[in-house]
């Protein structure tokens, strides 16, 4: 199984923890971290992963985050594939940003996007190619 985790996903576990909902995701967030290291799921990177990574102003974060790029089945390049995809998600409501990250995990032949974007996920039934989730709805609906 392919999954695309955003920026926002693999930025979960270095958010306040104090909020139970943080707390929660990012728990479940390092047990699908776990399921892709030993090999369950497989993982799939953009280019659009590193331009957001490289904007962390955190440097530990970003090269926390960067070492997940080695654990990547593949590392999606812009394409015009991608681009066109992107601006069909881009007039669905999506943010182009998060359109770019979406599109390369459509053209990846990914099963699932996962993200803790709430903009995102309210807007995840709108779309039939991929299923976008959150990391403790992932961790219910296939590891439950």
């Amino acid at each position: 199984m392919k999954l695309y985790l955003d920026n926002c996903c693999f930025n979960r576990p270095f958010d306040d923890q104090s909020q139970i909902r943080i707390r929660l995701e990012s728990e479940a967030k390092l047990e699908i971290q776990e399921e892709i290291r030993v090999g369950k799921v497989q993982l799939i990177w953009s280019y659009i992963l590193d331009y957001e990574n490289n904007k962390n102003p955190y440097q530990e974060r970003k090269e926390r985050i960067k070492e997940w790029k080695k654990y990547a089945i593949e590392d999606m390049e812009e394409s015009s594939e991608v681009i066109e995809t992107a601006k069909e998600l881009n007039e669905k409501g999506f943010y182009k940003i998060d359109s770019l990250h979406i599109a390369c995990a459509i053209i990846a032949k990914c099963e699932y996007f996962l993200t803790t974007d709430d903009r995102i996920l309210k807007r995840a039934r709108l779309l039939n190619n991929i299923k976008i989730n959150d990391p403790i709805g992932f961790i219910k609906e296939v590891f439950s």
